[in-house]
């Protein structure tokens, strides 16, 4: 008997909806009803829940097959989670090219290195540009955070993407400008992100 299976007759040997079940596991609805339509299986905290709560063991709910299906499930997981943690960190420590003395400021014949807060010499279309590329990579990575935190794969994916495709926009933009530094940079942060993302699919094509 498969798990989906042995869930739903645990469930309604006690009486219980999906919803009363999704309660008690702390879990939502829609997971318990993903777990009895076959679709996938609880994480290993869950189906400790699960065990406790109807006074079984992992064993009898799980043949060893599905347990070795999900604890890789479980490692495969884990490790996007770190690469998506990573990533998000990534885009969050992008607030150092803000203040790091990285962009040349012309005084006179001299060019001095200064941070963003201090060039006067661009207009201020183009150093609100600068703010607006900067604060957008920052937000997507406070973003991948939350995402991560409240288990929103999808979201994460997406946001992991647009973070790459503003990167590469913030790469023309200082390239064109030549800031060879924040190039530099954002270059490095570009590719390490990009690795991250390969790594990522990699992962989900195990």
């Amino acid at each position: 008997m498969e798990f989906s299976e042995k869930l739903q007759r645990l469930r309604t040997g006690k009486g219980l909806t999906q919803e009363q079940l999704a309660k008690q596991l702390y879990v939502s609805r829609t997971a318990i009803s993903k777990w009895e339509s076959g679709k996938g299986y609880p994480n290993i905290d869950s189906l400790k829940s699960i065990s406790a709560f109807f006074s079984v063991t992992i064993d009898e709910l799980l043949s060893s097959e599905e347990l070795i299906d999900l604890a890789e499930t479980e490692n495969a997981s884990n490790i996007k989670r770190i690469y998506n943690i990573i990533s998000g960190m990534m885009d969050v420590l992008t607030v150092g090219l803000i203040v790091l003395p990285i962009y040349g400021e012309l005084q006179g014949n001299n060019v001095y290195h200064v941070n963003l807060l201090s060039i006067t010499h661009l207009s201020r279309i183009d150093i609100g540009i600068y703010w607006v590329i900067y604060l957008l990579i920052i937000g997507l990575g406070i973003a991948k955070l939350a995402f991560v935190l409240f288990d929103k794969e999808r979201l994460c994916s997406i946001t992991s993407k647009a973070s790459i495709v503003t990167s590469a926009i913030a790469i023309c933009l200082f390239s064109a400008a030549r800031e060879p530094y924040a190039t530099i940079l954002l270059f490095l942060f570009f590719v390490v992100k990009i690795y991250l993302l390969l790594k990522q699919i990699g992962t989900k094509q195990k």
